[in-house]
């Protein structure tokens, strides 16, 4: 069995654990070509072919805010819907909740003078917190990223034996992705009837 995490991107992160927390396998995935669909299909194909069935696996959930939403929706969903005809499980940590495991939070600075980090600012925090963490150390922060969802896997396999020393904000974590909370929905306004005259 392995815990395997996988952050879905042009240049797909993938790492694979063994139940000891060694790493089994990190690389960045990127398929063939420059052009879609054939980079996208052969992207797709190339994570799966790194999956094994009996894979505890989590992947990083749909970025909110991307410059190629096209794409990354395509190869969300094409990694989702490879595991399932394959019969393989997954759970999803949202972007924030795979920072926040962490404990990162995108935020730098004392109250009333934060700045928000962005971009590579952010990428080399939780770089640094990984490593700090587990000790873990990559060139890629998307096999940072897919590691950090391995051990979320990890934990999520393990979740009747959590320790009660790991931090408050990785049970959180684990909490929203275990037991998420729906939203509710939106009520739709009612049209107004106009007589008609």
């Amino acid at each position: 069995m392995r815990f395997v995490g996988i952050d879905p991107s042009t240049k797909t992160g993938f790492v694979a654990l063994d139940q000891g927390g060694i790493v089994l396998r990190g690389k960045e995935l990127k398929g063939v070509s420059s052009q879609d669909p054939k980079r996208m299909s052969t992207l797709i194909d190339e994570v799966i072919d790194h999956v094994r069935k009996d894979d505890i696996i989590c992947i990083e959930g749909f970025p909110f805010d991307t410059q190629r939403a096209m794409f990354a929706g395509g190869l969300h969903w094409g990694i989702r819907n490879a595991l399932y005809k394959r019969g393989i499980t997954y759970y999803e940590a949202a972007p924030n909740a795979v920072k926040k495991f962490v404990n990162v939070t995108g935020w730098v600075g004392e109250v009333g003078h934060k700045k928000r980090l962005t971009g590579p600012e952010k990428k080399k925090v939780v770089m640094k917190a990984v490593e700090e963490h587990f000790g873990f150390t990559h060139t890629s922060d998307n096999v940072v990223d897919a590691y950090i969802l391995a051990e979320i896997a990890k934990v999520i396999w393990w979740s009747d034996n959590i320790s009660k020393a790991m931090p408050n904000y990785q049970h959180e974590v684990i909490d929203a992705i275990l037991n998420p909370v729906e939203k509710p929905k939106k009520k739709r306004k009612k049209k107004k009837k106009v007589a008609k005259v």
